[in-house]
């Protein structure tokens, strides 16, 4: 018997599901009618079927919008009858968090690649031309196969894809699903992990995925270029879309390192994770094919290495996905996605788009464009070749490593990834960007086919040593030149690239514009570089242990006792050039954040003064950290928390204690001492002082009524610590023959105090105090590392940005005199 659910939203749902079903269909409908219009042997007026591939887009991108808004709204709305709603979100996570909860899930982000292909295909139908026809079939089957990782399809005990419109009841199994009214338990959602709440969440993924999406354009013109043979066309128009890519990608890549740098403690911007190579594959390999393309569009050189490396670009998008999203790095890195079941899936669509491009490039093997005159080796294209060649072999060594699970799953070996593999890493991507920047610096001064070579030789070796001047000063000044050698020649050839391509652009200035593109995202690059070598390489701890404390084994497992300091609640502490003093925590939302103040002292005045905030999450699986960093021209201060003991702690209380309440608890603190007091006298304790300031006789007791015969006092107690200051008042109470005293706490201050005794022989007062054992003190321990001159990294990333966005623009400009030639005839037909 069905049970009648109460209260469930299932409208959007289903109308979210029929969205999908509709966009799927769509892109399946548009994909033959473009195939049939491609190869059509009809007269060029009967453009039927390219009216009907149209059609079947702009549903498809309608059908794409649609069940966006569905999937908003129920996230909006918090309908935690839905699985996604209910794994990814919560009540109290702000609009733009809930926009960003959108794409948190696997099915998400499916739908926001779905959405850019959408957005790019109609860019294509507007703007192709003669290209439309066979660029939007391969289009329109990419949508097919991600339309396939959503459907949610369940054929006996398989299913195709997982839809976010996943019910909850469906989702999992419980015995709260039997009945009816279940939803009356489920008060909010599981939340989004505090990591993710970081504006660069809001920001980062659409902008990952529109690059990601991007890299299927090119592809498509290749496709089409070969499959129509067209050999030499396809070229122009693919490059300004590669050089988009390579823009918009690159920018998404270094905008989740910058959320790395502020959400996770790795220590840094980069640590060499799986699922943080997988995201480069693509990029470094498009960025090769567009320097080869570049290279035949000018000398007819080849042809087949710049349409194997615009394809592949794209199949290592999928192989990229398939890492992140299959499950085979779960153990391996701290970004993967669960599997969902779509592991075959994934495998399925690289053998797609990788079967059609073997298939085309053996097919058209022996009727590709061969340049039969060698090219010289003192030209500008063969070092572009060469340059692309080592960005190839780089990506290779990136793919071989990290995919050594896949390896031993496919392959049912054991091998073992890299013990260190940050230090394999860098030494050996190091090792190829000297040669790739080396090269980024001296083609500038090469021609295309023929370069004057003592000009060339005497132009190179003057820039050449100029930067090995420079070099020698910046590895002294930040101290590179005590880490592996590697690391100070690609300091060299970076600032040899810059230099040289600094040139390019001063040329550029002076009227010669045609190369002031690649010159400042060469320029940008370089200073990439240059930021990452000295901010990662020369990295400094600042909270160094001179204490000798080791904390336990554990911790010593994780991190290094030497580089992290304890701080005990308002206890200020030397470290480095600063005091730092720990001043308590707060719970705001899902963040538990810690408030440590900075003081940087000189000459004994202090010049400065700033807080950090870094946050904590306790977990089942222990404690994450989330760093706070202060931000200077040319260093940053990055702190997070390693340890603390705030996490188990009971809440604060600083209410009045009842006497039974007050024995209880005072096994909690040292053995209390008595003080005789008198008003304005001070006595010191461990961690500062208390001044009594007054008493208070008109006192009152909340919830106690007092009669004219019952005398209440209060002790107005100032206490005085290292950085701050509070005040409390205990009460003592004479109500018939009874006397009672009602202590106070405070807690940030270690202390609790009562009123025990009034002496009025002495005309003084007993304050008795206790105080927390340094075993009960809250505490932190910290560490903090400054990183210096980073800013270049992100510099160096805006500049690389604006340099392909000119490269864009000026290749636009050759295009658009091909494209309004190509596509007169055919938008003239299809009007006819």
């Amino acid at each position: 018997m069905d049970i009648a659910f109460k209260g469930e939203h299932l409208f959007p749902g289903d109308l979210g599901q029929f969205f999908i079903v509709l966009a799927f269909g769509s892109a399946l409908f548009s994909f033959i009618c473009y195939y049939f219009a491609t190869t059509e042997t009809a007269p060029e007026s009967d453009n039927s079927w390219l009216r009907l591939g149209r059609i079947g887009y702009w549903l498809n991108t309608l059908a794409i919008v649609g069940m966006g808004v569905c999937l908003f709204y129920i996230l909006y709305n918090h309908y935690f009858e839905y699985h996604y709603a209910w794994s990814y979100t919560s009540r109290d996570l702000p609009v733009y968090y809930l926009i960003s909860g959108f794409w948190n899930g696997q099915e998400g982000g499916f739908l926001l690649w779905l959405f850019w292909e959408a957005v790019l295909g109609n860019i294509l139908i507007w703007k192709a031309g003669s290209w439309e026809k066979p660029v939007m079939t391969t289009l329109a089957l990419s949508q097919v196969v991600l339309g396939t990782m959503i459907l949610g399809l369940q054929i006996g005990s398989a299913h195709i894809g997982s839809s976010p419109f996943l019910l909850l009841r469906n989702a999992m199994e419980a015995p709260i699903f039997k009945n009816p009214d279940y939803l009356s338990f489920i008060k909010d959602g599981k939340g989004m992990n505090p990591s993710l709440q970081n504006y660069w969440m809001v920001i980062h993924p659409p902008t990952l995925f529109l690059g990601i999406a991007s890299l299927v354009v090119p592809f498509a013109y290749a496709v089409a270029g070969l499959w129509q043979r067209r050999f030499k066309e396809w070229v122009t128009p693919a490059i300004p879309y590669g050089l988009f890519g390579c823009m918009v990608l690159g920018t998404g890549i270094i905008m989740g390192s910058f959320w790395a740098y502020e959400s996770l403690n790795f220590d840094g911007f980069w640590a060499w994770d799986p699922v943080e190579n997988a995201s480069i594959f693509p990029w470094l390999v498009l960025v090769a094919a567009v320097h080869v393309l570049i290279v035949f569009k000018n000398s007819g050189h080849s042809y087949f290495t710049a349409a194997f490396l615009t394809m592949l670009s794209f199949v290592l998008v999928w192989y990229s996905s398939f890492l992140a999203r299959s499950g085979v790095l779960g153990e391996t890195s701290v970004h993967a996605f669960t599997d969902l079941g779509l592991f075959w899936q994934l495998v399925a669509g690289i053998f797609v788009f990788l079967g059609i491009m073997v298939y085309l490039l053996i097919s058209r093997w022996k009727e590709m464009p061969i340049t039969k005159k060698d090219e010289d080796t003192y030209s500008r294209e063969f070092w572009m070749f060469v340059g692309a060649v080592f960005l190839g072999l780089s990506c290779l060594q990136l793919i071989v490593v990290t995919s050594v699970p896949v390896w031993n799953q496919m392959f049912g070996t054991k091998f073992a990834p890299p013990t260190d593999p940050v230090k394999l890493y860098n030494v050996i991507q190091g090792s190829f960007a000297v040669v790739i920047m080396l090269l980024s610096g001296f083609t500038q001064f090469l021609k295309y086919k023929q370069t004057q070579i003592i000009r060339f030789f005497i132009t190179t070796l003057v820039y050449l040593v100029v930067a090995a001047l420079i070099t020698a000063v910046v590895v002294y000044a930040t101290g590179l030149y005590k880490l592996n050698f590697v690391f100070s020649l690609v300091m060299l050839c970076s600032l040899y690239s810059i230099f040289a391509n600094g040139k390019v652009l001063a040329d550029a200035i002076k009227g010669k514009y045609k190369l002031a593109g690649s010159a400042v995202s060469h320029i940008g690059f370089g200073l990439l570089l240059v930021g990452a070598l000295i901010a990662a390489g020369t990295k400094k701890v600042v909270s160094e242990n001179n204490t000798g404390e080791r904390y336990s084994e554990e911790f010593a497992k994780e991190e290094n006792p030497k580089e992290n300091i304890l701080l005990y609640k308002n206890e200020p502490i030397k470290m480095g050039e600063y005091m730092v003093t720990f001043v308590g925590d707060t719970v705001e939302g899902a963040q538990h954040l810690f408030n440590i103040d900075y003081q940087r002292v000189k000459n004994g005045k202090v010049t400065e003064t700033f807080r950090l905030r870094p946050n904590v999450i306790q977990s089942q699986g222990g404690m994450s950290s989330s760093p706070d960093t202060k931000h200077y021209l040319f260093h940053d201060l990055y702190t997070h928390i390693t340890m603390t003991n705030v996490l188990s702690n009971e809440p604060q209380q600083q209410e009045q204690e009842t006497a039974h309440a007050q024995a209880d608890d005072d096994k909690n603190y040292d053995a209390p001492i008595p003080y005789n007091m008198a008003i304005g006298d001070t006595i010191t304790y461990r961690e500062g002082k208390i001044v009594l300031k007054a008493l208070n006789k008109q006192v009152k007791m909340k919830d106690i009524p007092l009669s004219d015969k019952d005398i209440a006092v209060g002790a107005q107690l100032e206490i005085i610590t290292h950085v701050k200051t509070y005040t409390t008042e205990p009460v003592y109470l004479i109500k018939g023959r009874n006397v009672f005293d009602f202590g106070k706490k405070v807690e940030d201050a270690g202390l609790k105090l009562r009123f025990s005794k009034i002496i009025p022989d002495q005309n003084k007062v007993e304050i008795t105090v206790y105080q927390q054992p340094e075993s009960k003190k809250k505490f932190i321990v910290l560490k903090a590392v400054e990183f210096p001159y980073i800013n270049f990294l992100w510099a160096g990333t805006i500049i690389m940005v604006i340099g392909f966005f000119m490269s864009i623009l000026r290749r636009n400009k050759e295009l658009k005199p091909e494209i309004v030639k190509a596509a007169h005839k055919p938008r003239a037909a299809a009007k006819a």
